[in-house]
């Protein structure tokens, strides 16, 4: 408990720290929100590997999972941030990664279930993607904001957080890519190692999952053919998202909190 509290104080000094320096409005930018932000990061790590040894492996039930995926949001952002570029993400991101960790723990743990070596390499891969998808949804957002903002000429403290809208636009499809080809790697292990994939539980999963890689592979497609960006890339961005969340964390609520199936 300790840990997750600090873990979760600490998010919220990084994200405090950052509001701070969006509202000087100067554009310049301090570093002094990192160390709270790793330190909560490796914490935020720490209270899964605690949580699993006395659950005897890894659980991966709803809670654990979007907690999981706050943590890879938390790192992404540090890690992209650390090189001086959005940093201002972690406004949204750090609070999410307190919020789902603070969920994950109080609604407690269950049993782990054993998973082979290649059971577990596939649902690695799927947090990951789940985790740079997310953050190119919220890449996404902010390229709606900021076009908006820009057409209205209304210049707020917060647009100078945030990078050039050519350069925040290329940030973007860089991190669809990436997502992208972690979603390819986990459809493809799915496929591999998965039995039955298409059995009643999980058909419903691999079609939207598909269905969400179709989208983001489209977007790509048009980027690179048709030079799609603005309201287009973030409308498909969007949707793809959705369908996304839908297929992980919408079946998982379904069935193990309304249903109290296993997934």
């Amino acid at each position: 408990m300790t840990i997750v509290l600090i873990a979760v104080a600490l998010y919220l000094i990084a994200a405090a720290l950052l509001v701070l320096d969006v509202r000087r409005g100067n554009g310049k930018h301090s570093r002094l929100w990192l160390l709270p932000a790793v330190t909560a990061v490796v914490l935020h790590g720490s209270a899964h590997l605690v949580a699993w040894r006395k659950a005897g492996g890894a659980d991966l039930h709803f809670f654990a999972a979007l907690s999981l995926v706050g943590l890879g949001m938390a790192t992404l952002t540090s890690l992209v941030g650390a090189a001086g570029r959005m940093a201002a993400l972690g406004v949204v991101v750090f609070p999410l990664a307190a919020l789902v960790l603070f969920g994950y723990h109080h609604h407690g743990h269950v049993i782990a279930e054993t998973l082979d070596w290649r059971l577990q390499l596939h649902a690695w891969m799927a947090l990951l993607a789940y985790a740079t998808l997310a953050i190119a949804a919220l890449l996404a957002i902010m390229l709606w904001l900021q076009e908006r903002a820009l057409r209205r000429r209304e210049f707020h403290s917060w647009l100078r957080a945030l990078p050039p809208l050519v350069e925040l636009e290329t940030l973007l499809f860089r991190t669809i890519a990436v997502g992208f080809a972690l979603l390819t790697a986990t459809l493809l292990t799915g496929v591999l190692f998965v039995e039955n994939l298409f059995s009643q539980h999980l058909v419903h999963k691999t079609v939207l999952s598909v269905l969400s890689w179709l989208a983001f592979g489209g977007l790509l497609i048009g980027r690179w053919r048709y030079g799609w960006r603005g309201a287009v890339a973030v409308r498909w961005t969007l949707i793809a998202m959705g369908l996304l969340i839908l297929a992980f964390f919408g079946s998982k609520f379904v069935l193990e909190l309304v249903l109290g199936q296993a997934t």
